[in-house]
This record gives C-alpha cells, structure tokens and sequence, in this order.
C-alpha cells in the first residue's frame, strides 16, 4: 500500500549551513503525489520542489533539490530518510526557508514526530524500483552500486584518518522497521579541521556540538561522545537512505557506497535510469510491500534520544 501521514507534524529550527530559522510542517497528501517540498516564504512563481533525483543539485556537503523555477530546499537527506524508513509515500512538506531544520543531526526527530502522528495506508499499492543488473559509478577514490536483491539493504564502508572514526563497515536489511532501530539515531560527523574550513568559507553556520558529532584525531568533541561505536557508517547508510528515496520509489536492491556522498549517490540514481535493463517498476502485493522500509515499525523501538 502506499502510505501518507495520519495529520500534519511540525518542526522548528535552524539549518546546518546556512544558520537560517525555519518552520517546516508534514502533511497528508493524495496517492501519487509522492514527497514534494513547497517553500510558503516564495509569493510569486513555482514554490513546489518535487523530491526527485533529477532535481538535485548535486553538492558535496549536503541535498539540495531545485525546481525549474529557481527555488530550492538544502539538506533534505535527513527528513527523507525518516519518511521513507517509516514506509510513507506521499507528503507535502512545507517549509518557509531555504534549509531543512537539523534538529538533532539525525532523523530521530523525524521518525518519531511521524510515529506519534501516525501513518494512514491508502487505497492504492506501492509501486517499487526493482534492481535488475548491477550498476556502478566512480569518483576519486569512491564508489557506490546497486545490485539486485529480493529486499532493500544498504552496505557501507568508510575510511577516516581520524582515529575516532577510523574503518567503519555495517550492511543492513532495512525490512521490519530497521531504519528506525538501528540507523535513525546516528547524527551528521565531522572533523573539526573541516569545522574551521567550512566556518572560512561562511557554511555549516547553523552547526553546534549538539547536532554533530565532531572530532579531532581520537578526540571526540561533542558531549556524550557517540551514540553508537560506529555511529559515523550508521549515518553514511542514514544518508545513503535519504538520497535514494529521491528515486520515486522505494527500491528493491542492495546499495553499496564506499567513501561514497550525497553527489555520487545522485550520480548513482542518473546512471541506473539511463542504463536499459536496469530496472523495472513492480506494483507492489502484500508479500513484496512487506520488504520495504517501514513495514513492522512500532513504536517503542524508535530510539528515545530526541
């Protein structure tokens, strides 16, 4: 089934680069509509922002979507991870700036305003992107894949020169509410070398030790240190998530990202719909549906962190 929000959720705050406050609202919406962003601070002109892969304006440091119009919406991994790891399909979100809040710097907030709203199946079946044949794409050093498989998993490695962080692997099924236990909680991660940088060059304003984890060599800046061991690959896969519900749908396959980011990932997205035989659109029965993120989420195993 495709699936919508119960009622509408709100969230405050400010966003991670751009240090601007925003109010950003989640609705129902009809089946089909899929996810779309409208910025409610732009009066004249085309203010809807479908979230689409090829509406990405492809950054290293964070999602930004842009419609033909010129209006845009950064940092939209973390919100779509929550909506598609709790299974919703269509949603209009609202938002009166040009940041999604970052909150925490997970999708703990997310998933559990969604949760305590709920979420409403809709009289019509989910249709999935299945994987039929591997495709891979390439840059510096980093790559990222998806390869057929019967559900949707996501496997990654990252290699830091910070010791905090250092090699870090974890491969997931994310069928039976997984995003939700496992993942949602892991917030953004950062160097502090790269803090200073990006402060240099007027981003990241928006970032305190309290919505990233920051460290420096073995040092782990911010207080209470990380949520999990490996909560630095935990949020790599978080992202990998939210990148990937800008498909159109959710997707049956294994994605596998090494050292891999936001652009690459979109990179990944344009080479699978431009390569013939790569997929195949497959309306979802109840056997299918039951392999999708958000399927057998409940309530008391969403993380209590936010």
């Amino acid at each position: 089934m495709q699936n919508t929000l119960k009622a509408p959720v709100t969230f405050v705050g400010v966003g991670l680069h751009s240090g601007a406050p925003a109010t950003m609202v989640l609705r129902p919406a009809r089946t089909g509509f899929g996810i779309q962003f409208r910025r409610t601070d732009i009066e004249l002109g085309n203010a809807l922002i479908p979230a689409r892969w090829d509406n990405v304006d492809r950054t290293p440091l964070c999602t930004r979507l842009e419609n033909s119009a010129g209006a845009t919406v950064s940092t939209v991994e973390h919100v779509m991870a929550a909506l598609a790891g709790c299974g919703v399909t269509n949603a209009l979100v609202d938002i009166d700036g040009p940041e999604v809040p970052i909150l925490d710097g997970s999708s703990a907030p997310f998933v559990r305003g969604i949760m305590a709203r709920g979420v409403q199946p809709q009289a019509a079946p989910a249709v999935a992107i299945e994987i039929l044949k591997p495709v891979t794409v390439e840059k510096d050093g980093a790559r990222a894949s998806l390869l057929p498989s019967d559900s949707f998993e996501i496997e990654f490695h990252i290699d830091f020169e910070d010791a905090a962080i250092g090699r870090q692997s974890k491969r997931l099924d994310l069928r039976n509410g997984a995003f939700a236990r496992e993942l949602c909680d892991s917030r953004t991660f950062c160097r502090q070398a790269d803090v200073d940088a990006m402060h240099e060059h007027g981003l990241a304003l928006g970032g305190t030790l309290d919505n990233a984890v920051v460290v420096d060599g073995a040092k782990v800046l911010s207080p209470g240190g990380f949520r999990h061991a490996d909560e630095a690959v935990r949020h790599k896969m978080l992202d990998a998530l939210g990148d990937l519900a800008l498909a159109g749908g959710p997707i049956l396959g294994r994605y596998v990202g090494e050292r891999a980011g936001h652009s690459l990932t979109n990179t990944l997205l344009r080479a699978l719909f431009a390569t013939p035989g790569a997929f195949r659109f497959v309306t979802c029965d109840g056997e299918k549906a039951a392999r999708l993120p958000g399927q057998g989420l409940v309530w008391s195993e969403i993380p209590q962190v936010a």
